[in-house]
């Protein structure tokens, strides 16, 4: 039985050492940004009060949050882990927790903030396939720029010790397995995470853990977009500013997302996907190996697996 079981990932936080050129790639990938306090804070369109926090600093990851329901939840973590619910000073208020995992990561949990209200979002343009022909006199014409990023989806880390890190995870988020990943038979060396939330669906992965064996630290963080066309449309504009690409187009194996991997200009992996599974808590785990984990369905492999087969 968990302390409480989160609703989502909330953000993901990093220290940077020019908040202008941050603040620049992510106006590019798709988020729009506002400063306060001092830290830069990108927003999605999904009402949330941010999606992406920088604070002045040498570059590194600096943690992430997940949202709960209440502040009760809060007082339960707090009850638990021994450390005090705050307010919290950030867009939105509410109220938060400040944890720290296994690796010592930074891990807050926020509650009862304030959310602007999020725009409709434009219907799917029809398409016309070989099966089904919907769209008539009606051309397509995209207009050239940024994806639209829509919210956070997932986070990845590197961790030293899997079992320990799922355990924590698992105790005190309530968050279950959608696939693990074995080299050995019943010898677990990652997994893919899911919100427990009954019968209401949600991603197929929150947040991934993984073994590694460089060490513990960040992988990437992942956004919704709108659609593949708008993510087409955001990997052409940001190949348009010489952004560093990392891996993609392509559709993942496990979670079935079309995923599209840039890094920052510190070297931080972050992800544009779109179409991703959706579970619920009565799906049960899969499990899936390395050639799952690095492979796609269609495009280009993972480069650390490319030259392998």
């Amino acid at each position: 039985m968990s302390i409480i079981k989160v609703e989502d990932i909330a953000f993901v936080r990093f220290h940077a050492p020019d908040l202008d050129e941050m603040r620049t790639f992510l106006e590019e990938f798709g988020l729009s940004c506002v400063e306060q306090d001092g830290k830069l804070y990108g927003r999605g369109t999904d009402g949330s009060p941010y999606l992406h926090v920088t604070e002045l600093g040498e570059a590194a990851f600096a943690g992430l949050g997940f949202r709960a329901q209440s502040r009760d939840e809060l007082e339960a973590l707090g009850a638990h882990d021994g450390v005090p619910v705050e307010t919290a000073e950030a867009p939105g208020g509410g109220y938060r927790i400040g944890l720290r995992d296994p690796d010592g990561n930074a891990i807050d949990v926020v509650a009862e903030q304030s959310w602007a209200p999020s725009p409709a979002l434009s219907p799917d343009a029809p398409i016309n396939s070989a099966s089904e022909r919907r769209r008539f006199r009606e051309p397509v014409r995209l207009t050239p720029g940024p994806s639209r990023v829509y919210r956070l989806g997932h986070a990845v880390l590197n961790v030293s010790n899997f079992a320990l890190s799922e355990a924590w995870y698992k105790e005190r988020f309530g968050l279950i397995t959608s696939d693990q990943i074995e080299i050995q038979a019943a010898t677990p060396l990652g997994a893919f995470l899911r919100c427990d939330r009954g019968d209401i669906p949600t991603d197929h992965h929150t947040l991934f853990l993984m073994q590694s064996p460089s060490g513990a630290g960040f992988n990437h963080a992942a956004f919704e977009v709108s659609g593949l066309d708008d993510l087409m449309r955001g990997h052409s504009f940001l190949k348009s500013r010489n952004r560093a690409h990392s891996w993609g187009v392509g559709r993942h194996v496990l979670g079935s997302q079309i995923f599209d991997y840039w890094k920052d200009p510190w070297g931080h992996e972050v992800e544009h996907w779109t179409d991703g599974d959706l579970c619920t808590a009565a799906d049960p785990p899969g499990v899936g190996g390395l050639a799952e984990l690095l492979g796609s369905q269609w495009g280009p492999r993972h480069p650390a697996a490319a030259g392998s087969g």
